[in-house]
């Protein structure tokens, strides 16, 4: 049967009222990897039921759904979010290179909160905007802050064992173990307190930083929480001010280990930095920090606390790291490969194309499915199964043009191309150097498993599914 007529069979078993409660549907909590039962056309072809999106179980457990997608409807019409679903690796890929056909972002996604961000700029525009800060961000400036990074995730473990921490630790001394909840104990502080230092926030200010990046995270999740995102944009674009005004005048450095000048922080940077014979605005300004926060701060959360997550649920793959700690990029770019918590982008397309049968109109809301370009068979081997080892991913240096030689692809979490997220190398090192100083810390983790969600059976942990994991209980033997 042609695609066509599986859409209007389809037609006639899905019908929406928007204005309706026919949208809405409940659909049952399915084994992780097994999809619901959707019905199918008479030649056999899966249907699909956009409503699926919107549910718990979709949320939980997304990539059998994804391989319908992309098995069936490479290029998907959701007429009920009125959006394309583009799904398979090599169709993403091809689309984040053409900047002339899928031009940018839409405009206003990263609007309110955030601001107006170089997320809606394209072309020479776009190039112009991420070189002034770009280069803060990878190669040797991020190699020359390994120490810097050292020394705050040090700081942040040293914490714990005070007698007022604010970390939550508990230590049992009759047992001689310490349980911790990663994220409140480490994760959450860790990336957005080096985002701050190469951002070139004053320490004394590091705590308020610290409050307008968690709300203004917060706000980007929905309308109870925009207000307060919107309340913090606005308290630091004031305090940016006055900080950009005594920038201009006198910048500041970052510094390597011996305290030489490396480069100016990226505020300094922005400061006296010019666009088209202009300088940047506090506004821009406020809103390339704000970009920054984001790539820097919130994904490497869910970074580290997917990583061990996973590393704990496979022992023989974590015993292996003890023995190589340069596994711990491999492991990286495998945990962003099978887990991340960066769904995709959305690109308008500039012009009426056809793909896979497809015809999408110009103007269109297209979603580059990321995460399910991660899974797609075509691609990796086996992409349900979490192996550090597996021998098609490649683990190398990020790059913008991705890597697709000898049987090796780099994973998608970061997308590629002009676009490929500013946060990525410093996200990796991060994820990184927190982890290796943690493993330092920590003797005979395990995950506790009686604080841990479950899953629909009451007993296995829960998946990740499309999010990062919110709490990781950890039990850890007591350092002596």
């Amino acid at each position: 049967m042609a695609l066509d007529s599986v859409e209007s069979f389809f037609d006639e078993v899905f019908s929406f009222d928007i204005g309706g409660e026919k949208v809405e549907k409940e659909f049952s909590f399915m084994p992780v990897g097994e999809a619901v039962d959707m019905g199918f056309a008479s030649d056999g072809t899966p249907l699909f039921d956009p409503r699926i999106f919107d549910s718990g179980e979709f949320s939980r457990n997304p990539y059998p759904y994804y391989k319908i997608l992309r098995d069936h409807y490479p290029v998907y019409h959701d007429q009920l979010h009125n959006c394309y679903f583009v799904t398979r690796y090599e169709d993403i890929t091809e689309c984040y290179f053409d900047e002339i056909g899928f031009n940018t972002i839409p405009k206003g996604s990263s609007t309110g909160v955030l601001g107006n961000t170089q997320l809606e700029l394209s072309g020479i525009e776009h190039r112009r905007r991420r070189n002034i800060y770009g280069r803060h961000l990878v190669g040797a400036a991020l190699t020359k802050r390994i120490h810097a990074l050292q020394d705050l995730a040090v700081e942040l473990i040293e914490e714990w064992w005070a007698m007022d921490s604010p970390k939550g630790v508990e230590v049992n001394k009759t047992t001689k173990t310490v349980t911790i909840e990663l994220g409140q104990a480490f994760a959450n502080a860790f990336p957005i307190s080096v985002v701050a230092q190469v951002l070139g926030i004053p320490q004394e200010a590091r705590q308020q930083f610290t409050w307008w990046y968690d709300a203004m995270m917060s706000g980007l999740a929905g309308s109870d929480t925009h207000h307060e995102g919107l309340e913090a944009r606005q308290d630091l674009e004031q305090y940016v001010e006055e900080l950009v005004e005594s920038r201009r005048k006198s910048p500041t450095y970052l510094t390597d280990k011996d305290g030489n000048e490396i480069c100016l922080d990226i505020i300094s940077e922005l400061c006296n930095s010019e666009i088209d014979g202009s300088v940047m605005s506090t506004e821009e300004i406020t809103s390339f920090i704000a970009l920054v926060v984001g790539g820097g701060g919130e994904t490497t959360r869910g970074a580290i606390m997917n990583l061990w997550y996973l590393l704990l649920q496979n022992p023989e793959q974590f015993s292996e790291i003890q023995k190589n700690e340069e596994l711990w990029d491999v492991a990286f770019h495998e945990m962003l490969r099978h887990s991340t918590s960066i769904g995709g982008q959305p690109r308008h397309n500039t012009y009426d194309i056809t793909m896979h049968g497809v015809r999408v109109p110009a103007g269109s809301l297209m979603h580059m499915v990321d995460v399910s370009a991660n899974h797609d068979e075509r691609i990796f081997k086996d992409p349900e199964v979490f192996n550090i080892f597996r021998p098609d991913l490649y683990s190398g240096k990020i790059l913008r043009s991705g890597h697709n030689k000898e049987g090796k692809c780099s994973h998608m979490a970061f997308g590629v191309g002009p676009h490929l997220c500013p946060g990525a190398w410093i996200s990796h090192q991060e994820t990184v150097v927190g982890s290796q100083v943690l493993n330092q810390t920590f003797k005979n983790v395990r995950i506790n498993t009686d604080r841990m969600p479950k899953d629909i059976d009451g007993v296995s942990l829960a998946p990740i599914g499309l999010r990062s994991i919110r709490e990781l209980w950890l039990d850890f033997d007591l350092p002596e």
